[in-house]
C-alpha cells in the first residue's frame, strides 16, 4: 500500500506539472497566433478571450496524454537511475507489479480523455461556434451609419436610410455589387448555419444588373434576395467542425462524421497504447542518464499522434474504407509496444539457454 501510494504520487504530480508548463507554452503561442488575426481582421480583438478559452479542453485533450506519457519516462527512468527499481526487483516487487500500479493512474487519465474528447471539446466548441454566429451577426452591422453610403463585406457598399433600434434591420437599402444596383424596402443580416457564411437578405425590391456600354439594364423584381457578404473565418470553421456531438457522430454514416468519430476514440485508446511503450523505453542502466531514452521516446510519440491525424484524413477523404476505420493504426502501434515490451525477455532467454548450452559442452569437454 505504501509503495502504491508513493508510485501514484510521484506519477500524478509529474503529470500534472509537465501537463500544466505544457499547456502555459500552447496557450501563449495560440494567443499570439489569435491576436495576430484580430489586428488583422479576421476575427474581432473581443473574441480572442473566448477562443483561447473555449478552446482549452480542445489543447488539454492532446496534452494530457503527453504529460503522462513523459511523466512515466521520467519518473520511472529516475527510479532505474537511481537503482529504486533494483532495490524493489530484489525484494520480489517485479516488473508485473509496477506495471499494475501504473493501471490505476492508466485508468484515471483515460476517463478524463474520455471525458474531454467525447464531451467537454465537443461542447465548448459548440458554445465557441455560436459565439462566433452572433459576433458574425452583430461585426458588419456595428459599423453601419443611417443616411451615409458604407462599405459592406470586400466589394460592396450599400445605404440605408435608417437602422433598427437594434442594429440588426435596415430600412430603404440601397447595394451596389459589382456591375448590379439593389433596392429594397428592407434588409436583415443571417448566417448560414450549414456553412457559416454571412448574407443580407433584402426584401421587396428590384435588382439592376447591365454592363459597360449597353444601352439596357436587366430589372428584376423579387420578394426575398440574398447577397452573400463574407465567407466563414477559419477559426469560425474550425469551432464549427469541432462542435459536432458525439451523439451526432455516432448515429451519422457520413464517411467525414465517422472519421471525427474514430479520432476522438483514437485519443482515448493512445493513453493504454503510449504506456506500454513507455514502460520499456523507461528502463534505463543503473547510474546512466535517466533522460537516455527521452528523446527517441517523443519522437515515438509524435509519429503516433501525427499519424492519427493523417489517417483521419485519409479516411475523410475515403483513402481508407470505412469498415476499417482508424483501428490498424492502433494495432501497429500496438504492437510496437509489446514487442519493446516482450524483446527484452526473450532476449534473454535466448541468451541463458546459450550459455546453458555452452555450459554443457564444456562439460562434456571435460569428462
Amino acid at each position: 500500500m505504501i509503495l502504491t501510494r508513493y508510485f501514484l504520487r510521484e506519477l500524478l504530480i509529474s503529470t500534472f506539472v509537465i501537463t500544466g508548463i505544457l499547456m502555459m507554452i500552447v496557450v501563449s503561442a495560440r494567443l499570439v497566433v489569435h491576436l495576430n488575426k484580430a489586428v488583422m481582421g479576421i476575427i474581432p480583438p473581443e473574441a480572442v478571450f473566448y477562443t483561447i478559452v473555449y478552446n482549452s479542453p480542445s489543447f488539454l485533450q492532446l496534452i494530457l496524454p503527453l504529460g503522462f506519457y513523459i511523466s512515466i519516462l521520467l519518473v520511472y527512468g529516475r527510479m532505474h537511475s537511481e537503482n529504486e527499481m533494483t532495490v524493489l526487483y530484489a525484494t520480489g516487487f517485479g516488473p508485473k507489479e509496477v506495471f499494475k500500479i501504473t493501471t490505476v493512474p492508466v485508468a484515471v487519465m483515460m476517463v478524463l480523455i474520455g471525458f474531454l474528447s467525447m464531451w467537454l471539446a465537443p461542447t465548448a466548441a459548440d458554445k465557441l461556434d455560436t459565439y462566433y454566429q452572433q459576433q458574425q451577426q452583430e461585426s458588419e452591422f456595428s459599423f453601419i451609419t443611417p443616411g451615409r453610403f458604407n462599405a459592406i463585406g470586400k466589394s460592396k457598399v450599400s445605404y440605408a436610410e435608417t437602422l433598427s433600434t437594434d442594429r440588426t434591420e435596415m430600412q430603404k437599402v440601397f447595394m451596389a455589387d459589382g456591375n448590379s444596383l439593389i433596392l429594397a424596402d428592407s434588409g436583415r443580416q443571417y448566417v448560414n448555419p450549414e456553412t457559416g457564411s454571412r448574407y443580407l437578405e433584402l426584401t421587396n425590391g428590384r435588382r439592376f444588373s447591365g454592363s459597360a456600354g449597353q444601352k439596357e439594364l436587366q430589372t428584376m423584381a423579387f420578394d426575398s434576395y440574398s447577397v452573400k457578404i463574407a465567407e466563414e473565418s477559419s477559426v469560425a470553421k474550425k469551432a464549427r467542425k469541432e462542435a459536432i456531438s458525439t451523439a451526432t457522430l455516432i448515429k451519422s454514416d457520413n464517411r467525414y462524421h465517422k472519421a471525427r468519430l474514430h479520432y476522438r476514440i483514437g485519443l482515448f485508446l493512445l493513453v493504454p497504447i503510449i504506456v506500454i511503450m513507455a514502460f520499456p523505453l523507461s528502463h534505463v542502466p543503473p547510474r546512466k542518464g535517466r533522460y537516455g531514452k527521452v528523446l527517441p521516446a517523443i519522437i515515438l510519440y509524435m509519429v503516433y499522434y501525427t499519424t492519427l491525424i493523417t489517417a483521419r484524413k485519409w479516411m475523410e477523404q475515403g483513402v481508407t474504407p470505412m469498415w476499417l476505420g482508424l483501428w490498424w493504426l492502433h494495432g501497429i502501434f500496438l504492437g510496437i509496444g509489446l514487442l519493446l515490451m516482450y524483446l527484452p525477455v526473450v532476449q534473454a532467454k535466448f541468451a541463458s539457454r546459450k550459455r546453458l548450452k555452452a555450459l554443457k559442452l564444456k562439460d562434456s569437454a571435460h569428462a
